[in-house]
């Protein structure tokens, strides 16, 4: 912490994230509620906070290595999932405490999507906006967007983009610039979430819920203005949109800057990991029609299939209730969140990219008991993978099965159910959002020590493990 461009730098970007309390001030205006008095008080806290970490250090020349970035990293995550549950703190509607406020701004910031809040309709429209617009923010990443739009963030901007992109492979640039790939990759995420606005308000939604809708969508985040999730839309257009809007989000947002640039569909279908992704929905949706076929219950297949594209791309929109379908399919939905989507998508789990490089990994070794003394190298796409790259995965699903190891164990110190802990560490740490038994609905009824655990599962499925482990390491905090 002895470097003073860190607390600039953390300044800065509280300053520029106290900007966010405007827009729930005008709602709650527009819709004259009297409910935006915790926004402005929350707007002069991150101002006052914010200036204090950014003036004694304003003149600092901005120089950031790549240690600097994993701790600015990490600190800004955890400070922002704190200063973000001041509006619901402060918030007499939502009545709730400082735990609470805390995983429900984690949740937003994460785009998990789980809640502890119930009666939602009873919530005026200013705090409904504000949960919908923390996920939107936290989707592609607040900190890619620091990049895009502070000019001074070009010194060191690719160690920030680095540590907080997802994905096994993140020295891809699609421009020189790092700015101008950051400035690429929002302007692609508004014009979705544009887009899927529109298409909801033409198929029967009203602005403010099409808005909302649109948020939760394109970051596949989840929130949604009533507790019923997507069910209150529950019509066949309206499902199908989402479908394609929730799958164009979990594609990766580089590949959509490289197809629109080039003017070429082609080059989705030429990218490995989009062409295992639609197989692996494909193979889904068959197997749960095959399924549902032979085990008959009231439970529609439309509603199936835009679970597993939900679940999938680790939006975690409901239209029923997806914890009665038969066998093994609910725990098969949550097997598809922890695969989630493609890297470099708003999607969370350990990205579809992970198990292409191990399934190749596993099919080297199998040659290599035939053939002792042949060499196999490990191509994806056209380009031969480095064993750093392999060996990084292997280390992030071997540390992943351990934090989830570790922390399934402390959640079943604070909760007796073990579907109810399991299905919410899935939920949580996948950035899925819904859980199972007690936590189908929302994660009210948890204990306060479990939420503070799921907070954390949520930071580290975001930060995808590995940021936050650096940060805590010993070797991290020697000189």
């Amino acid at each position: 912490m002895g470097n003073p461009t860190i607390f600039k730098l953390c300044g800065l970007l509280l300053l520029c994230f106290s900007l966010t309390m405007l827009p729930p001030i005008v709602i709650d205006w527009c819709y004259q509620e009297s409910s935006g008095y915790p926004f402005i008080q929350s707007f002069i806290v991150m101002t006052l906070l914010g200036s204090t970490l950014w003036y004694p250090f304003r003149h600092t020349q901005l120089e950031l290595r790549g240690r600097d970035a994993f701790m600015v990293v990490v600190l800004f995550w955890v400070a922002l999932s704190l200063i973000g549950a001041l509006p619901f703190l402060l918030s007499l509607e939502a009545d709730i405490s400082l735990t609470d406020a805390v995983f429900e701004s984690v949740s937003g910031i994460t785009a998990t999507g789980a809640t502890v809040l119930s009666k939602l309709e009873d919530l005026p429209h200013s705090i409904l906006y504000y949960r919908q617009q923390l996920q939107f923010f936290g989707g592609l990443g607040i900190l890619i967007l620091a990049v895009a739009i502070i000019p001074m963030l070009g010194v060191g901007g690719m160690q920030l983009f680095r540590a907080d992109a997802s994905g096994p492979i993140k020295d891809n640039k699609m421009t020189p610039r790092i700015t101008e790939t950051a400035k690429g990759l929002w302007i692609i995420y508004i014009l979705l979430t544009l887009l899927c606005g529109i298409t909801y308000v033409s198929l029967g939604m009203t602005p403010f819920d099409a808005l909302c809708y649109a948020f939760g969508t394109i970051s596949t985040g989840g929130f949604a203005p009533y507790d019923s999730s997507f069910a209150l839309y529950n019509t066949a257009a309206l499902k199908t949109a989402s479908m394609i809007f929730m799958f164009l989000a979990a594609v990766s947002f580089p590949l959509h800057f490289i197809a629109i640039h080039h003017r070429q569909l082609q080059h989705y279908w030429h990218d490995e990991e989009l062409r295992s992704y639609v197989f692996l929905l494909g193979f889904s949706f068959i197997l749960a029609i095959l399924y549902l076929s032979y085990h008959p219950v009231e439970f529609a297949i439309s509603d199936t299939l835009f679970h597993i594209v939900s679940f999938s791309t680790t939006t975690g929109y409901m239209t029923s209730n997806y914890s009665v379908l038969p066998g093994f399919l609910p725990l098969f939905l949550f097997f598809l969140a922890i695969i989630g989507g493609c890297a470099g998508s708003t999607s969370g789990g350990i990205k579809v990219i992970r198990l292409i490089l191990l399934q190749k990994q596993g099919s080297r070794e199998i040659k290599r008991l035939i053939h002792p003394n042949g060499i196999f190298s490990i191509q994806y796409g056209n380009t031969a993978v480095s064993p750093t790259i392999t060996d990084a995965v292997w280390g992030f699903i071997a540390v992943y099965g351990v934090v989830f190891c570790v922390l399934l164990l402390l959640l079943l110190s604070t909760e007796s159910d073990f579907t109810t802990a399991y299905g919410a560490l899935m939920g949580t740490l996948s950035n899925a959002g819904p859980g199972l038994g007690d936590c189908v609905d929302h994660y009210g009824n948890l204990q306060q020590s479990s939420k503070w655990i799921l907070s954390l599962a949520m930071i580290a499925g975001r930060l995808e493990i590995f940021t936050l482990l650096v940060f805590i390491s010993p070797q991290f905090w020697r000189n």
